[in-house]
């Protein structure tokens, strides 16, 4: 009896694991639901109706189409993504998030669609025409990053006698720049680019380089192995059509992601 209520126990615990089908669920209830932070321009930016624009959510949208169900898109904060994926309040991530070890033994990731790298947004030319992380400590005192990110992650590890300003969203990060109550904004390459174009008064420097590899990624259920097959073969689709570069050219002005 014992091992039979063990046997039990482990069968129970196992199945919490198990994530469902997404693509069934969605042939059921005809949606997809998209979980996006919303704070990432070009990739993602939330709307005031709730709803959001962005490469990724043009992504998005066309995965919905293909699979013939309406995209209901949540806005929900960056660090909560992922329990909102595994939680199953959500059937995918697509929020410019960079593959990253840690995360993917939490859930699956199917690209990378884009690479992209950290970059710098300053007022300083010195800063913004630094190479490596070497360059950066011996420049700059204050940085803003949105927390929980790679960018955040970045500064902690090899520059930890920076002071950071951790924010929840760009518009603050760059608030915190314009303001001069911190030297720099660490962030993702399009993001840069984005921010540079939108403030053409801020005085932002506009050199910059790439600072370090991020593949950015798909998440997906850890188990749902048929979405995330289908998944790959849409984004296979996707590349050799010309679908992801046309994306490309309309949110970066790039031709080639």
């Amino acid at each position: 009896m014992t091992k039979l209520i063990l046997a039990l126990v482990t069968l129970s615990l196992l199945s919490l694991n198990i994530s469902a089908d997404v693509i069934s669920k969605v042939k059921k209830t005809g949606e997809l639901v998209l979980g996006t932070s919303g704070t990432m321009t070009p990739m993602t930016r939330a709307l005031d109706d709730g709803s959001a624009v962005g490469l990724d959510i043009d992504i998005a949208k066309t995965m919905a189409a293909a699979l013939n169900a309406k995209l209901v898109i949540k806005v929900i904060a960056f660090n909560k993504l992922i329990p909102a994926l595994k939680n199953g309040e959500i059937d995918m991530i697509i929020s410019n998030m960079t593959i990253t070890p840690k995360r993917n033994t939490e859930v699956a990731f199917v690209g990378p669609y884009m690479t992209s790298g950290k970059c710098l947004v300053t007022k300083l030319t010195t800063l913004a025409l630094a190479k490596d992380a070497k360059a950066l400590k011996q420049s700059a005192k204050k940085m803003a990053v949105i927390k929980d990110t790679t960018s955040e992650r970045f500064v902690r590890a090899l520059m930890p006698k920076i002071e950071l300003q951790t924010v929840t969203s760009q518009e603050d990060a760059v608030k915190l720049v314009i303001d001069d109550e911190v030297e720099a904004l660490l962030t993702d390459y399009p993001v840069c680019m984005s921010i540079l174009q939108s403030n053409p008064e801020a005085g932002f420097v506009s050199a910059f380089s790439k600072l370090t590899y991020e593949p950015i990624g798909i998440a997906l259920p850890a188990n749902d192995t048929h979405f995330i097959n289908w998944t790959e073969n849409f984004l296979q689709r996707a590349t050799q059509t010309g679908l992801l570069n046309a994306f490309g050219h309309k949110w970066l002005g790039e031709t080639k992601l």
